[in-house]
């Protein structure tokens, strides 16, 4: 009877139906969905430069003023008010004997200073040396400004003519360097050597002079 028993149970469980499996459900296909394009982005702003630090200044010396937080140039006014400019007119007569400088007003008409190279020295040769000349351009450079004078126009003359040489003489030059020197300030430099045109015969004849 067990032996029944025990072959019956097992057909039971041979004879078991199996349940049903449920089919996966199968998902729709779903379009591929197109990915947005991203718009271009505007690349960030670079961050300002860290200010340069300063060294420090060195032992003894006295610390550099901060920079101004405004961006107005710094402007720089001057210690002192500029003067008007009060002109006259140097007239040097330069030769190979003398130097003669002579300083008037911007007219021409009134004589305001006159020396010579005559008046500074005593020997004659010395008369158109450039020392003679720097001191009498001293002299009379002093008593110009003690009459208000501190800018001039210079006339350089020479002899000149038909016989006399149109170049000036050593102490030109010497003068005006020391009329400078003295403060006053130099305007337009001009030669008014006088150039002969057509005139008198030179002397020495046809042939020149014989030596």
């Amino acid at each position: 009877m067990k032996m029944a028993e025990e072959n019956n149970q097992e057909q039971g469980q041979k004879q078991e139906v199996p349940k049903p499996v449920a089919k996966p459900t199968e998902k729709p296909t779903e379009k591929p969905t197109e990915k947005p394009t991203a718009k271009p982005v505007a690349p960030a702003p670079r961050p300002a430069p860290a200010p340069a630090s300063r060294p420090a200044p060195a032992p003894g010396t006295a610390p550099r003023p901060a920079p101004r937080s405004d961006s107005r140039p710094q402007r720089f006014e001057p210690r002192h008010e500029r003067r008007p400019i009060r002109w006259g007119l140097c007239h040097i007569y330069s030769s190979f004997n003398n130097t003669i400088i002579h300083i008037t007003d911007i007219t021409g008409t009134e004589s305001i200073a006159r020396t010579s190279g005559g008046q500074v020295v005593k020997a004659d040769r010395m008369e158109s040396s450039p020392t003679a000349a720097m001191v009498a351009a001293k002299r009379a450079a002093e008593m110009a400004m003690e009459r208000g004078i501190n800018g001039i126009h210079v006339k350089i003359r020479a002899p000149g003519g038909h016989a006399g040489p149109n170049s000036p003489g050593p102490g030109a030059q010497a003068a005006i360097r020391a009329l400078s020197r003295m403060g006053l300030k130099i305007g337009v430099i001009q030669d008014v050597t006088p150039v002969p045109h057509d005139g008198c015969r030179k002397k020495g004849g046809r042939r020149g002079r014989r030596v």
